[in-house]
């Protein structure tokens, strides 16, 4: 396969503030031959997500940061097109960490096999996924709504959130989603379900959420941190749960990051605010996955995707995640 040329994109330099493109080394080069224990994988699809701004730091975290001179790390799809691996065969189908390029040659660590035949290969980066993964263990385990309880979720239109809202109406619940400009929230309620919205780039967060949640807020699932979660944390309701799934509002910050002014609020209302990492959840993977997929199929779940088309694209599509550009999962084709 050494007559293949592959696109890579190698972080370079430690970002400050937002990524962009001279923080990358974008090469092309021969693909790599295959060794002893290895697939070759084409890939086809690639997840692009906030938590890929973490992965640059050098700072500790629940992963180890990518490292200067290597790939960046991405999630994605693609067909095995060679294989000295038992475990894998030419022609399989799989998701793994591919990394930000065309091809990827090496051991297959934590890869495993998925079926284009039950759904569009980006579907499995997306609702079939970690992005549906993420969504369904910190909502459900996390969380733990009730039918009847006042569910709020930030960055509603994104990927994980627009899942978890439509999981909370699944269970019954009252949601109300937090999200930037009318036609997103429009679309919350239209296509996803949703009881509710709060445009909070076109009118007052704590207004909004006086308007909606006049009981207060049983769950919150947080996806931005920053002001947001400061403003919910003032509308809880007794015995609250706040999940901190991510805070996009704050990855880019060049200053300290803007921790809660108001967790007091769990003090007296007797709440709790958690994090949540799902890779705790890796051994349940498989049955989530499996009801997910029976909510797709019948409807109840709709998976919805934001797919930019070209590799060279990554620096920039990367940059949507940030300005809320993207409704749903942010994927890149390769």
């Amino acid at each position: 396969m050494t007559n293949q040329i592959n696109r890579q994109f190698l972080l370079a330099k430690r970002p400050s503030g937002a990524a962009s493109r001279e923080d990358f080394t974008y090469q092309q080069v021969p693909v790599a031959e295959v060794a002893a224990g290895q697939i070759l994988v084409k890939n086809e699809y690639l997840s692009l997500d906030p938590a890929m701004r973490g992965w640059m730091n050098e700072s500790k975290s629940y992963i180890a940061p990518v490292n200067l001179g290597d790939v960046m790390r991405a999630l994605g799809v693609g067909k095995v097109i060679e294989s000295k691996s038992p475990n894998f065969a030419v022609g399989d189908y799989v998701q793994g960490a591919l990394g930000v390029q065309d091809f990827f040659v090496g051991e297959p660590k934590g890869f495993y096999k998925i079926d284009p035949a039950l759904a569009p290969l980006q579907r499995y980066l997306s609702a079939l996924g970690m992005t549906g993964m993420t969504a369904y263990f910190a909502l459900l385990d996390v969380g733990a709504p009730k039918a009847g309880d006042t569910v709020v979720i930030s960055g509603a239109a994104g990927a994980v959130g627009s899942v978890a809202g439509q999981i909370a109406k699944i269970k019954g619940c009252r949601v109300i989603g937090i999200a930037g400009g009318q036609e997103k929230c429009q679309s919350l309620i239209d296509e996803l379900g949703f009881d509710g919205v709060i445009d909070y780039k076109n009118e007052d967060v704590v207004a909004g959420l006086k308007r909606e949640c006049p009981k207060g807020v049983d769950v919150y699932f947080d996806n931005v941190g920053g002001d947001i979660l400061d403003a919910v944390l003032s509308r809880l309701a007794p015995k609250a749960r706040v999940i901190i799934c991510g805070a996009i509002s704050q990855y880019n910050n060049k200053e300290a990051i803007k921790g809660p002014a108001n967790y007091l609020s769990l003090l007296v209302n007797r709440a709790r605010m958690e994090g949540f990492v799902v890779m705790d959840y890796a051994a349940q993977f498989a049955t989530a996955g499996q009801e997910m997929a029976g909510w797709l199929a019948s409807g109840q779940l709709k998976s919805k995707e934001h797919i930019v088309d070209g590799l060279e694209t990554f620096p920039e599509t990367l940059l949507k995640l940030f300005k809320g550009e993207n409704f749903g999962k942010l994927v890149l084709k390769v």
